[in-house]
């Protein structure tokens, strides 16, 4: 499940009421020209019938138009044409520089959603997300899980192989989170080296399987030795909503999980191995 990131009153929205108004322009100077073109057919009418003589079953006009007269028609229509004309040339422009704004504001709204170096979702998006999974959990009665994931000992991987590596083991993590996960989920960086998963339509068991996928994942990205005498560790929390449970509860819940165990790990990678009885 994707989430909709539009809203009632975007600049999508903003974009078609501005159509609209263009439109209904373009339909008023089109009803100029219908209106002006009647005028200037019953003026016509108006000089040439009075002076039409029926002979022999033909009409036979005599109509005598002083030079002046001529030529203040001729001009006039001249200037109403290149009205018209300059006027559609300046709607059309209108038209095409309100689409384009129309878009550029539209994808500059979207890129703030998505966090420029690891191509997830941001926190910035997360509580809408947060509310509208929920939402859909509530009403259709379904699990939702979540997982809260730290990348162990980053401050290392940047004191050790500089910034830049510390941005591409990042990028490497959000990678690994979208492989183990569905389309239908969401992958969100909630700080600096942290991430939360949003599992939809998840049970318990579907959340041991996430993180069975993302350990192999981190095993297998080990194996390939990015980085020198340097192993990545991922602690993974988890957490499940229940009606009633907020934002900061689900937040809190999962950052406690997590914790406990990144401590875990910790005791285990310090512990001695145990000797084998001889």
């Amino acid at each position: 499940m994707e989430p909709d990131t539009t809203r009632p009153d975007s600049i999508l929205a903003k974009l078609s009421e501005q159509l609209m108004a263009l439109e209904k322009r373009d339909f008023e100077l089109w009803v100029i020209v219908v209106g002006t073109g009647i005028l200037v057919a019953t003026g016509l009418v108006a000089v040439l019938f009075p002076s039409a003589i029926l002979r022999s079953g033909n009409l036979h006009f005599e109509v005598t138009v002083s030079r002046e007269l001529f030529v203040g028609l001729v001009a006039l229509l001249a200037l109403f044409n290149t009205y018209m004309i300059s006027s559609r040339l300046k709607l059309r422009k209108t038209r095409g520089e309100v689409i384009s704004t129309a878009i550029h504001s539209e994808l500059l709204r979207l890129q703030s959603f998505s966090d420029p170096l690891t191509e997830v979702y941001t926190r910035r998006i997360m509580d809408d997300m947060l509310k509208k999974y929920s939402s859909r959990a509530e009403r259709l009665k379904k699990p939702l899980s979540f997982l809260m994931i730290d990348v162990d000992d980053f401050r290392t991987i940047n004191s050790r192989f500089g910034h830049t590596t510390g941005d591409f083991v990042l990028l490497e993590v959000a990678t690994i989170l979208k492989s183990a996960v569905r389309g239908s989920d969401a992958v969100i960086r909630y700080g600096g080296d942290e991430f939360l998963v949003i599992l939809a339509d998840s049970p318990i068991e579907d959340v041991e399987v996430v993180k069975s996928r993302i350990t192999r994942y981190v095993q297998d990205w080990n194996q390939g030795e990015h980085l020198k005498d340097f192993k990545l560790v991922l602690s993974v929390g988890s957490t499940q909503w229940a009606p009633g449970k907020t934002a900061d509860g689900i937040m809190n819940e999962a950052d406690q999980d997590m914790y406990a165990v990144k401590a875990r790990g910790k005791e285990a990678r310090s512990s001695p191995p145990s000797s084998l009885p001889s």
